[in-house]
């Protein structure tokens, strides 16, 4: 039997990974229910990621770069970076709640997977390399280490995002000596 041309088949097998986290959370995610997912035979799962592990890895490198783009395009002005962040955790919280999720989830099975702790830690590098160029670098990652915490409590308890709030925590860390 002729193989197919399918160029875009590694793609669509990390996204189909990224839509199962998302509706079956991170013990749901198998080659089996993402092939099913991305609708190609298992065996093009494994022959693109040949341990799970790999395929999270490729998931939360997605999620990561979505993450960063999503920050880059609000956080490169000047101004208030305190207003600036928590406005553009508000956008994203209120945009791509479901994709934050996914995102935190890939990040935190970092705990328990040791081959996507490098990884994880990008997220937090890159963020704090952004609000570098505003700011000094341990403001900037007691910044992250904040918006980290702020979306999480968002997340876990399912309140509304209180965007004056989170502007006087981060102003707090901005402004501490």
């Amino acid at each position: 039997m002729a193989r197919r041309y399918d160029p875009e088949r590694r793609q669509r097998i990390i996204d189909a990974a990224i839509r199962v986290v998302a509706d079956q959370g991170i013990g749901g995610l198998s080659h089996r229910t993402v092939a099913a997912e991305a609708d190609v035979p298992l065996g093009s799962t494994t022959y693109h990621f040949s341990t799970l592990d790999e395929l999270t890895v490729a998931a939360l490198r997605q999620a990561n770069e979505n993450g960063s783009a999503f920050f880059a395009e609000r956080l490169d002005g000047g101004g208030d970076l305190a207003a600036d962040v928590a406005r553009a955790i508000g956008e994203w919280i209120a945009r791509e709640r479901r994709w934050v999720e996914v995102e935190y989830e890939l990040y935190l099975a970092a705990l328990r997977r040791p081959a996507m702790r490098p990884v994880a830690a990008e997220w937090g590098r890159e963020f704090v390399e952004r609000l570098t160029a505003r700011t000094d670098p341990v403001t900037a990652k007691a910044l992250v280490a904040l918006v980290d915490g702020i979306c999480l409590q968002v997340l876990l308890t399912g309140a509304d995002y209180d965007e004056e709030y989170a502007r006087e925590a981060l102003s707090r860390v901005v402004r501490a000596p």
